[in-house]
């Protein structure tokens, strides 16, 4: 089957970034990083560094590399006195790996010089593009099947120039990638900021912003309702990258604890029945369920629920 002229195109933009990737990180020299060691050499090498008591399936496994080229590999390291194997206690078929002080000592420079050249990158750019390139970087992991790591930790934050666009736009990406739902349901959130922005009240109003690694994750806003003495929780959202850090439990923590503070004596909130995570977040920190209607909305049917909460 031909490949229509989009295919061909991301598939030319595929291959033009593999080539500058692999130019870029020196895959193609002879000495990774100006020393003694090829590419997959040094990557062995970080895994040995960075484990301990490790063996070779898990590094083979880790590194998709073939066992025998590996075994190669690793009995160089062995001559070198870089590399010790020990006997596993429990499997005498088994061996442990770990470097020698020599093996620490000869990596810890190359270590250091990655280091550098991961800080030399960055800083060449300005904040907004250490942004972009952390979550371009990221974007390519996620999508292309890579298990990525759990961020060891996030902030909250007062919101910043350009944080209200992205609250809109985020919702909007998110939601239609989760639910299908469509351009009402961004016309709605441009409206709560908007509202939010425009009519401000910094002794009854808040908006907090959840940052890991200078990247956005999270957000939530509380605001005046119409009803006298209540409070309204608005436009939760954490980003697929922050799940799992309790960080939506501890965006609704703040808002309930704010809004104590600031004399409200009720929250309310207004959700739908698919958002199975936030409902469960609504429920743990004490608000109940008062009332819920089926509907269209955003293109899409739901069934609208709305909660509240004595404070």
């Amino acid at each position: 089957m031909a490949k229509s002229a989009t295919a061909t195109a991301r598939i030319d933009a595929v291959r033009r970034f593999n080539r500058f990737y692999t130019r870029r990180i020196g895959a193609l020299r002879k000495g990774y990083l100006d020393s003694p060691f090829s590419l997959p050499e040094a990557r062995v090498l970080y895994e040995l560094y960075n484990r301990k008591d490790t063996t070779a399936s898990e590094i083979a496994s880790a590194l998709d590399l073939d066992q025998g080229y590996l075994s190669r590999l690793l009995q160089q390291f062995e001559k070198r006195g870089l590399v010790t194997r020990k006997a596993s206690k429990d499997d005498a078929r088994r061996s442990h790996l770990s470097l020698t002080a020599r093996g620490r000592k000869t990596f810890a420079p190359l270590d250091v010089r990655s280091q550098n050249d991961a800080v030399d990158l960055l800083t060449k750019l300005p904040e907004a593009e250490q942004k972009r390139l952390v979550s371009a970087m990221a974007t390519i992991e996620g999508l292309s099947g890579e298990p990525a790591e759990k961020p060891k930790g996030y902030i909250l934050r007062e919101p910043r120039n350009g944080d209200f666009g992205w609250i809109v736009a985020r919702h909007a990406e998110l939601y239609w990638q989760e639910y299908r739902w469509g351009w009402p349901f961004e016309g709605i959130c441009a409206q709560i900021v908007a509202d939010f922005v425009n009519k401000f009240d910094e002794k009854k109003e808040r908006c907090w912003i959840a940052e890991i690694d200078g990247e956005n994750v999270g957000t939530v806003m509380l605001v005046k309702d119409e009803q006298p003495g209540a409070a309204r929780l608005r436009l939760l959202l954490v980003d697929p990258k922050a799940r799992g850090l309790r960080l939506g439990a501890r965006l609704v923590d703040e808002c309930i604890k704010f809004a104590r503070k600031a004399g409200y004596k009720s929250m309310t909130l207004w959700t739908h029945e698919n958002l199975t995570a936030a409902r469960a977040i609504y429920d743990k920190a004490g608000f109940t369920l008062t009332s819920s209607e089926k509907k269209k909305s955003f293109g899409q049917n739901v069934v609208a629920e709305y909660w509240d909460m004595k404070l």
